[in-house]
């Protein structure tokens, strides 16, 4: 697995092309797993820093027990159009998978939201997770074909085209 910085190392332009759609929007779609094994689906944001893919949730927040418990999570952001009129005209959506990390450490959590330009303890309380990636897919639609772009890490840029 990898942070977002080795997967932006790997495949800078794929990664800015994730980026770039998956900045688009603020709110995300996290699946996590409950405690008998079922997904959950919930609204999240999640924002890249530095070279770390962040996300969090409230204090005690479902989501967030289960990550504890379980941290395999599956993250989708929004398709992006370029023109609202016409559906073929999409960047993508970004769908990434991999491992929760929990983050305590009040420093680091400090940083990064000076990065974002927000107070410290703005979120006193809540859980924050950086992303071990296993998986980044973008899908997109060129004309009646779906494209489906893969990187795992070690391994190539995957295409996969479907009509």
């Amino acid at each position: 697995m990898a942070g977002w910085g080795e997967f932006a190392e790997s495949a800078p332009e794929f990664a800015a092309r994730a980026r770039e759609s998956f900045e688009s929007h603020k709110h995300k779609t996290i699946a996590t797993l409950r405690k008998d094994g079922s997904p959950r689906i919930s609204g999240i944001e999640a924002d890249i820093v530095g070279a770390d893919l962040w996300f969090g949730s409230m204090p005690g927040a479902l989501k967030a027990r289960d990550l504890q418990r379980d941290p395999r999570f599956a993250l989708h952001g929004p398709p992006v159009l370029l023109d609202a009129d016409d559906p073929a005209t999409t960047v993508g959506d970004v769908k990434l998978s991999g491992r929760a990390i929990e983050i305590t450490d009040p420093e680091r959590i400090a940083s990064m939201w000076a990065a974002r330009g927000i107070a410290p303890d703005a979120f006193e309380g809540s859980h924050f997770f950086t992303a071990d990636i296993d998986e980044v897919a973008v899908i997109r639609i060129e004309g009646d074909e779906m494209v489906i772009d893969l990187w795992r890490p070690g391994h190539p840029l995957h295409r996969v085209r479907r009509t």
